[in-house]
């Protein structure tokens, strides 16, 4: 480098010295582009429950304005994920918007008092309002077909039991006008209502429900579940009578749509069981020949961030619980009934599951083959007001 040169250098590096918060902004993209560079991509947020987007390529082989234009849209969302310490500015980002600027929602997600979190859930979305009409028919039709021996349990959500830790002002969907609408329409076709939310709101200063979750607690599920045993008769599962398991660390969805800085995680408790659970391969209508059998749980996922997945071993289209009674009964169910379906080993000798989503048809054939003595349709009223599979109880033949 010359003489002139060099002063030419330090005299840049002067007149750049006159500001000092540029010069830091300088250094501070440069250390994150260089940090950027060393750090390697993820393939998955645990804590966001989400899979991160990938370095995406760019094929010369059908170049255009548009696959440029999509490539820089993937290019700036993948800049986004995989940022170097991309959990820790979600949660300064949280930080300032709940302490600075007092928001009450995030993700989504309203922000409550003791900790608690909540769907925003103002009314029923535009697809909604046919779901819920087709899946109270369905629960009709189920109803007629089997008469007295349809049992429906839909749970109110959260928000319903604790309206008081609602942000002021949170609009709420009314749940319990549509409670009635679908007590009313299974009752009307001989079925039988099992009413959930004047035992879980006779309950509430315990731990029923998860703060950072959709999901009920297991002892939350354990009271609906003694609501349905009274309804039939039955001798409840003792809780005293088993071992508890307490699972610490869990974050649930919400937490995952909120990434609140202030979160405080739950626990998870469920019975070590010696009942084992098949898990069938489905592949028409009617009771499959195979399957695998194993443990009731996945312990496996208590040490993972989506630790309800445990329960049931998943949401499989059709698995049997090895019980402890007599009798069969049919569950119909969304992931609400993963924690509940144990209690019943205490009161049947199968318990089979069924979750449409990954079950693709109708009931008649598998009910006529196992000639259950009792169907229970388990759901959270979330999930049946909204669920596009559900109607499939209702296909006769």
């Amino acid at each position: 480098m010359s003489k002139h040169e060099s002063h030419a250098a330090e005299g840049s590096l002067r007149k750049l010295g006159r500001y000092p918060v540029l010069l830091l902004c300088i250094l501070f993209f440069a250390g994150i582009f260089a940090l950027d560079l060393a750090t390697p991509d993820r393939e998955r947020s645990e804590l966001e429950n989400k899979t991160l987007t990938q370095r995406p390529s760019l094929s010369l082989e059908n170049f255009s304005a548009q696959t440029l234009n999509s490539f820089f849209n993937s290019y700036t969302q993948y800049v986004k994920d995989q940022v170097a310490g991309r959990d820790l500015w979600i949660s300064f980002q949280s930080l300032v918007e709940t302490t600075v600027f007092q928001k009450t929602q995030s993700g989504g997600i309203l922000l409550g008092k003791e900790k608690m979190m909540f769907p925003r859930t103002f009314s029923l979305l535009s697809g909604e309002t046919r779901t819920f009409p087709r899946n109270m028919a369905a629960l009709e039709s189920l109803a007629q077909r089997y008469p007295g021996r349809v049992n429906v349990m839909v749970v109110p959500s959260a928000a319903s039991i604790y309206p008081e830790n609602l942000p002021a002002s949170a609009p709420v969907l009314d749940e319990a006008a549509y409670l009635l609408e679908i007590k009313n329409a299974v009752e009307g076709a001989g079925g039988s209502f099992i009413e959930v939310q004047p035992v879980l709101s006779s309950h509430k200063d315990e731990y029923i429900y998860y703060r950072t979750d959709h999901h009920w607690t297991t002892l939350g599920a354990w009271y609906a579940y003694d609501a349905l045993c009274d309804a039939l008769g039955l001798v409840p599962f003792d809780l005293s009578a088993h071992t508890a398991v307490t699972v610490e660390n869990f974050y649930g969805t919400h937490y995952s749509k909120a990434r609140t800085w202030n979160a405080e995680p739950d626990a998870i408790t469920y019975y070590d069981l010696p009942n084992q659970l098949t898990v069938y391969t489905v592949t028409g209508a009617g009771m499959p020949e195979s399957g695998e059998t194993g443990k009731l749980y996945d312990l496996d996922k208590f040490g993972t961030y989506d630790k309800y997945a445990a329960f049931l071993r998943g949401n499989n289209g059709l698995s049997r619980i090895e019980g402890d009674g007599e009798g069969k009964i049919l569950v119909l169910k969304d992931s609400y009934a993963n924690s509940f379906a144990p209690y019943l080993t205490a009161n049947y000798e199968a318990v089979d599951v069924v979750d449409f989503r990954n079950y693709n048809y109708g009931l008649d054939a598998l009910i006529e083959e196992n000639e259950y003595d009792q169907i229970l349709v388990l759901y959270s009223f979330d999930s049946f007001k909204s669920d596009p599979y559900l109607y499939r109880a209702g296909i006769a033949g």
